[in-house]
């Protein structure tokens, strides 16, 4: 029997409190990330080689789906962005690119309010800034995909704001966003696509982390229902959902898949019962890197959830139909 759901607190005014994560599962906004205040100390070059940051930028609607990510993993910076057409099944733009961090990445500790994160590299520029009317504005330039967007933050649900410390790290924390509304556009293969009825998720998180770190994943989003799950190294403290903007803490996550064939359909549901969901792929982002010292295998399929959640245990569940997201299985030595 699983145990009690977690109560979800609003979120504090810093991710550190007498010296130690405020560890929690927490709606609302936070200004920024930052983990001075930390009693337990390490090194200076511990702490440039394990700190990782990113801003993830997920969107999409019945034509397309599209990732964009910039992450500074402290003694090197990637950037990568893509376009899935869900019609053809097939990436129309997949661009990935690594750099120097502080000379070609920044990464802010702001997470929603303030946040600025920018990739500049041959041929590519990246941005995503908070800008006057609460929006985050999202522009990338590369050479095969253009986009402009601007995802609105002044009426979104409560974000999910997880704090907690890390195994084999000190502490992370990462903001998540449900369904933003979205306007803009992107172009690639000579096409051009309106992003006016598209929904965004936020994804910014920052840490001390482990040099080896492995989760499982899955996002989707609508204005209705949306949900966050993570297996791995963060355990059940960023499993959240979403139902007509109310939060809802999740138990622990399961992933059921065969690794060796990602397109083949999984399950993913909690160990409490209130999300039970089978996700059908339409095609996926893969990358596969080993240099000896690091590496990082990754595969993102990008299909469809159906299947049911619930408010509360005994509550009738709602059904779920064709919601668009991610899946994910992730391993780093970083």
């Amino acid at each position: 029997m699983a145990d009690a759901a977690p109560v979800i607190t609003t979120a504090p005014g810093a991710v550190v409190i007498d010296g130690a994560p405020a560890h929690g599962r927490h709606a609302g906004r936070i200004d920024r990330i930052d983990w001075s205040g930390l009693r337990e100390r390490r090194s200076w070059l511990w702490r440039r080689l394990h700190h990782k940051r990113w801003h993830y930028v997920g969107l999409g609607n019945e034509r397309l789906f599209i990732g964009v990510a910039i992450v500074d993993i402290g003694w090197t910076c990637t950037a990568f962005a893509y376009l899935f057409d869900r019609r053809r099944h097939t990436l129309l733009a997949d661009w990935s690119q690594d750099g120097l961090p502080g000379l070609q990445a920044h990464v802010s500790d702001a997470p929603l309010a303030g946040a600025r994160a920018w990739f500049r590299g041959p041929g590519a520029r990246l941005s995503l800034c908070h800008e006057a009317g609460d929006r985050l504005r999202l522009d990338v330039a590369t050479p095969v995909l253009r986009l402009q967007a601007e995802l609105a933050l002044a009426a979104m649900a409560p974000p999910l704001l997880a704090i907690g410390p890390i195994a084999g790290g000190l502490a992370h924390a990462t903001q998540k966003t449900t369904a933003l509304p979205v306007r803009g556009w992107a172009e690639a293969a000579g096409q051009r696509f309106d992003l006016d009825d598209a929904w965004a998720a936020v994804d910014a998180s920052n840490g001390l982390l482990a040099r080896d770190t492995a989760w499982r994943w899955a996002s989707a989003h609508g204005p209705d229902v949306g949900f966050n799950l993570q297996q791995g190294y963060f355990g059940d403290r960023e499993n959240l959902l979403w139902l007509d903007s109310r939060p809802i803490a999740l138990g622990n996550a399961r992933f059921e898949f065969d690794a060796a064939r990602p397109l083949a359909p999984w399950r993913v549901s909690t160990d409490d019962g209130l999300l039970d969901l089978v996700f059908t792929p339409e095609g996926a982002r893969a990358a596969d890197k080993n240099y000896g010292f690091a590496a990082s295998r990754y595969v993102q399929p990008i299909g469809s959830f159906s299947g049911s959640v619930r408010a509360a245990p005994g509550e009738p569940p709602r059904q779920v139909r064709d919601l668009l997201g991610v899946t994910e299985d992730h391993r780093s030595r970083w």
